[in-house]
């Protein structure tokens, strides 16, 4: 598939498609003609690294952590990595569920009051 079909199929601008290519993380094969085409296999690729980069991983990390997704297989400093990223990520979880149940209690123990002045501060979405 070309350049735009991925990035329509996986909601990635063609640029960032791009990005991933100059940093290593996507290799896509080349036509005669220039115009990179990639296999059916890019669209779960790309997904791939747009969760890892959601995840707060730089693309360095990215870069490193792609062969052992390949190959299936990792070497013990690649185990280190992984095993470092998978605590920030636990953490990083830890952190959004305390949030979230914060919010929770409030919505749920809070009264709700009328207010003359608006609802939430201005600027915010209702």
């Amino acid at each position: 598939m070309k350049i735009g079909e991925l990035a329509a199929r996986t909601e990635v601008s063609v640029r960032a498609l791009r990005y991933y290519e100059e940093q290593g993380l996507l290799r896509p094969q080349r036509t005669s003609t220039g115009q990179r085409t990639y296999p059916e296999s890019a669209v779960e690729r790309v997904e791939f690294i747009r969760q890892l980069f959601a995840a707060g991983l730089a693309s360095r990390t990215i870069v490193a952590i792609l062969p052992c997704i390949d190959t299936g297989a990792i070497s013990p400093a690649q185990h280190d990595l992984l095993s470092t990223e998978l605590g920030k990520i636990d953490d990083h979880i830890r952190r959004l569920t305390e949030a979230r149940n914060r919010l929770a209690t409030v919505i749920t123990t809070a009264p709700v009051i009328e207010s003359r002045g608006p609802a939430v501060p201005s600027g915010l979405p209702a």
